[in-house]
């Protein structure tokens, strides 16, 4: 008991101080990607023909990279002869509307927004979710529960999974929904207590991930229930999934268009 104390004052204070400051990330961390279609080159399309999802449409002078189905790979940039797309150390990139995730280069991106007065008012200060794994790799599902730990510490913020459905306040969903994971989802759903929330993480649960068009999983949660926060990323960094539900929740105050426009900052 000893020795675990004095490991304990040796290492100090070991929560992010964030929000009040912003987190680091690692030099090899691969955030929101930038398209710039000025930097294509005429009828050139290596880069939507080296996206094994089909994220990126090119051709005709237009660039257009689908966050939700970007899985974060480096097929495009090693196939982009002229640098048309790269990725940025931004962790910053959760959602309210599926069409939010479509970059074009041509404007600024738009963050989550936070909830109505109304709902805010029953969540904002304490919410429970229940983590629903439909059929996942257990990749979203690992950075999903890292948030417990004491770095990321979601309790602080009155955030916290709970075990049964009736006990939550919404769902936070990871993996494609598989065709065997369909009705458990309903069913997960319809137990949680009006008003509720639905959580999509992951290229899996938005837009079906590396299966997307395949006929045994649904393409994207939205197919089947209603999402409030869509959180790109194969999987989405703990930092990612935390600004997202901050947002949502009205305890970040900075501006939702607050990241440049690609081509501006290219």
């Amino acid at each position: 008991m000893l020795k675990i104390i004095q490991e304990r004052i040796r290492q100090g204070h070991r929560t992010s101080t964030y929000p009040e400051t912003a987190p680091t990330v690692s030099d090899r961390f691969r955030g929101r990607p930038t398209v710039d279609a000025t930097k294509c080159e005429d009828g050139c399309r290596a880069c939507a023909e080296a996206c094994p999802t089909g994220a990126i449409e090119a051709g005709d002078g237009k660039l257009r990279l689908d966050l939700g189905r970007c899985l974060f790979c480096v097929d495009c940039t090693q196939s982009c002869p002229t640098g048309a797309v790269r990725y940025q150390p931004e962790y910053r990139m959760s959602t309210n509307r599926r069409e939010d995730l479509i970059l074009d280069g041509q404007r600024p991106a738009e963050l989550a927004r936070e909830l109505d007065e109304r709902t805010r008012r029953l969540f904002g200060r304490s919410l429970k979710l229940r983590q629903v794994s439909a059929g996942g790799c257990n990749g979203c599902e690992a950075d999903t529960n890292v948030l417990t730990t004491l770095v990321f510490d979601l309790g602080r913020f009155g955030i916290d999974f709970v075990a049964s459905p009736r006990h939550a306040d919404g769902l936070l969903i990871t993996g494609p929904v598989t065709e065997n994971m369909r009705e458990a989802l309903l069913l997960c759903y319809e137990a949680v207590p009006p008003p509720k929330l639905v959580i999509a993480v992951g290229a899996c649960a938005i837009a079906g991930g590396p299966y997307i068009g395949h006929s045994l999983v649904a393409s994207g949660a939205d197919s089947i229930l209603p999402v409030d926060l869509y959180v790109p990323g194969c999987p989405p960094h703990p930092w990612t999934i935390l600004d997202g539900l901050l947002r949502l929740l009205g305890r970040l105050h900075g501006p939702t268009k607050d990241l440049a426009a690609p081509a501006e900052t290219a």
